[in-house]
């Protein structure tokens, strides 16, 4: 019976032990997944995701947006669409839905949004959304 009962003691310690292994290594990689994504400073100062302006997903750091950008390219105004990002654009993934932040209606997969993006003289660019192929040409 004694036996037994260190038999049993010693496979439940095994089992915490794993269990234990394979939460901690499962935090640390969420860990490593957040430190690859692309950050942002908002309005308030605080630090933000970077996301896709048609379907919300956070970037990585190696992920870019498909967009056009029209001339002329020495005004500070210029012409621009936002075809998505790898997540949702050409095709989007399971799950994935693509919506126009100015009208809330769902962007089809052959349409974008509409933008200007200002080239400031010194800091960042700016671009503002002001709809999409669906609601811009309405108005």
């Amino acid at each position: 019976m004694d036996l037994f009962l260190i038999f049993f003691c010693s496979i439940a310690i095994i089992f915490f032990l794993m269990l234990f292994y394979k939460i901690s290594k499962s935090n640390s990689g969420k860990e490593r997944m957040e430190s690859n994504l692309r950050t942002q400073k908002d309005e308030n100062g605080k630090t933000d995701f970077v996301r896709c302006p048609l379907c919300s997903t956070p970037l990585a750091k190696n992920e870019d947006m498909f967009s056009r950008i029209y001339r002329p390219m020495t005004t500070a105004d210029q012409r621009m669409t936002v075809h998505g990002c790898p997540h949702c654009y050409p095709r989007p993934e399971p799950g994935v839905k693509r919506s126009c932040p100015v009208c809330g209606k769902e962007v089809p997969l052959d349409g974008e949004l509409i933008a200007r993006l200002f080239n400031r003289t010194e800091g960042k660019k700016h671009v503002m959304i002001t709809g999409c192929s669906v609601c811009y040409r309405k108005s």
